[in-house]
């Protein structure tokens, strides 16, 4: 099944990315910010997702104190599977989890998605924390 994912993703959405970030349509998401998973490191690409519920999880984890949202986005060049996912964690990128070095346009917010609890949020965190492999970037 991994096989049937080389090359470039063919997958055309919608995509979602999760934030705390207060946006608007056609605000634009670039890479280089700093990464939600180990301090002090800066982000060569920009992350999104084909489900809501997965750019939900993220907007949970993001840094910040705004709430939690999910745009839905656009993105504005190529993009590649995430291989912090995909065949790491997910072999066939069942999560439909990918990046980009180019930007993701803003083109609505989704207001629905599965939310999670406070103590799965407390799980993840703390697993999250416990990690010690190498993100790629």
């Amino acid at each position: 099944m991994a096989k049937s994912f080389e090359g470039p993703p063919t997958d055309k959405g919608p995509f979602y990315h999760g934030t705390k970030a207060d946006l608007a349509v056609g605000d634009l998401l670039t890479a280089g910010g700093n990464s939600n998973y180990r301090d002090g490191l800066k982000m060569n690409h920009i992350y999104f997702a084909a489900n809501a519920n997965g750019a939900g999880l993220a907007a949970a984890l993001a840094a910040g104190e705004g709430r939690e949202r999910v745009y839905q986005v656009e993105p504005t060049g190529e993009f590649e599977n995430d291989p912090n996912v995909t065949d790491k964690k997910f072999p066939g990128n069942l999560t439909r989890s990918y990046r980009s070095k180019e930007p993701l346009r803003i083109v609505g917010e989704e207001t629905e998605w599965k939310a999670l609890t406070p103590a799965e949020l407390k799980k993840m965190r703390e697993s999250s924390a416990k990690k010690t492999g190498d993100i790629i970037n």
